[in-house]
Order: structure tokens, then sequence, then C-alpha cells
């Protein structure tokens, strides 16, 4: 495990959502063993020597215990944090909250639990689109309309949005790309080259294992 982080400045902050129901895959997906190991394990592994810290947004403490009984931080080359979601069983966007809350640095990828064909190559490469003149970059497959077929649970966001995604959250705009509409974004086009469509490949029912 990396040392203690001791600066803002170029830390490379992940979220890793955990907080979902599970309810089409009917199990939780994060601690389902995919090729002998634990999902999350895929992406937490993919992570080494990429970024400087982890949060681990679960939503209550039991699932919590049960994460730290088979994640050793000593694994990994970052620090990894465990944080229980603010707003519970209301989607994606109180987790994002929550861990942007926790982070160290400004900015924080954010990938879903259930997503373990991430790469290595995805992570530098949408890691070296952040530009400080927006709060979000965001992939996006090749169409006319970016927002409609964007990926905002593999994208980075700043954590100056954290007040936005409160206002959306009391007026119940729970839809992730309301958030997207609402703040500076860059797009970045998934063009099966620099970015591959496979990265995106999430597994929600058990079919798809």
């Amino acid at each position: 495990m990396s040392s203690e982080i001791e600066n803002n400045e170029n830390i490379k902050s992940c979220i890793i959502l955990c907080g979902g129901k599970s309810s089409r895959m009917g199990r939780d997906k994060g601690s389902m063993i995919i090729q002998d190991k634990p999902m999350i394990k895929h992406i937490l592994s993919t992570l080494n020597h990429q970024i400087n810290e982890a949060i681990i947004v679960l939503n209550n403490q039991d699932r919590i215990d049960k994460y730290r009984e088979f994640i050793n931080p000593h694994d990994y080359t970052y620090t990894i944090t465990f944080a229980e979601d603010k707003i519970k069983d209301m989607g994606p966007m109180p987790g994002i909250m929550t861990g942007l809350a926790c982070i160290k640095g400004d900015y924080a990828l954010i990938l879903p639990c259930d997503s373990p064909y991430v790469s290595k190559n995805y992570i530098t490469t949408i890691f070296s689109e952040i530009d400080e003149n927006y709060q979000a970059i965001v992939p996006y497959h090749d169409n006319d309309n970016k927002l409609k077929t964007s990926e905002p649970l593999h994208s980075i966001y700043n954590k100056n949005i954290i007040p936005i995604i409160e206002d959306l959250v009391k007026n119940d705009v729970l839809h992730i790309k309301g958030l997207i509409e609402k703040i500076d974004t860059k797009f970045v086009l998934i063009d099966n080259k620099k970015i591959e469509k496979k990265e995106f490949r999430n597994l929600n029912r058990p079919s798809d294992i």
C-alpha cells in the first residue's frame, strides 16, 4: 500500500460504486466470484500503479465489513478507503457525491464494481484528458447525440460538483445524464483505438457472466 498522500497536486483518485441493489443479478455483484476472485478485485488489480487512492462506496456498514474481509489494502499500490453511501437506494448519483467528498485531489474517475474489463490503457487515457476548464470528462460512443450515447459511470468528475448533485437529488433528479447536462463537460470519443468499446462491458444479469 502506498504511503499517506501528502498534498493535492496530481493526485489520481478512483471511486468504485458498490452500493446498488443488484436486483437484476440477484446477489451482490462486487463480491461475486469471477475467474477465481471477487469481481471488484479485477478492478482493484487493474488500478495498481495507475492511481493514488481508491474510495469504495457501499450502502451500509454490513457490506463494508464484508468487503474488508476479502480486500487486503496491502495488495495494492494505492490507499483504499471504504465509505458508506450518505443517501441510500437512490442510484449512483449519491454514491458519486459520497465518494467525491472523500477524495484528497480535485478529480476522480468513477467506475462501477460490475465492469471488470476496464484496462490500464483506459485509465491512463481518460486521466490524460483532464482539463481544468471542465468539471467532467465523459466518454461517448460515435453518434451525433453525445449525451445519449455517453458512459457517465466510467467518467471523471471534479469534486466541485457536489453542491449540484445535492440540489438534483433534493429535486428528485436522479438520472446521471441530468447531471452531465448541468456541468461543464468534455466529451471524449470511444474510437476503438485510444478507447475501446469493450472497456464498458458490465455484468448486470447471470446471463452476462
